[in-house]
């Protein structure tokens, strides 16, 4: 197994750098089975959403489609991933940021009652109160 990295999940995504977009994608579509897979975390997850918004300025829409794309790979280890994708549908459907749903999911999965949080946009998610 192999780690993978926000700027190679980007590369691969974006394809916008033609040298590291060739070897992201060569590394990417190189994890034929599940005996070679890529491992991706939840982190990494969190960070790639959060360059694509503010960085690239994809919407929500966009954001929901890459993460998905990278949950529909079979070789591709996704940490969390019934959490990962909880959170996809929660921005699909607006419902709040990627990294807030995640954050929710992950307190949720760890057994917490809820999240407490200062933030407006996270109170609309499951799983948050006010602090």
């Amino acid at each position: 197994m192999i780690g993978l990295d926000t700027n190679v999940l980007l590369r691969y995504v974006l394809q916008d750098e033609p040298t590291q977009s060739a070897r992201a994608a060569k590394i990417i579509e190189g994890l034929v089975s599940r005996e070679n897979p890529g491992s991706v975390s939840v982190v990494t997850l969190a960070e790639m959403a959060w360059v694509l918004k503010s960085v690239y300025r994809f919407g929500n829409a966009a954001i929901a489609a890459v993460v998905e794309r990278l949950l529909s790979l079979h070789a591709m280890i996704i940490e969390c991933e019934n959490e990962v994708y909880g959170a996809m549908v929660a921005l699909r459907e607006g419902r709040g940021s990627f990294a807030d749903a995640l954050i929710g999911a992950l307190g949720a999965r760890a057994g917490c009652l809820y999240t407490l949080t200062f933030d407006r946009g996270a109170l609309r998610l499951p799983g948050f109160a006010a602090a």
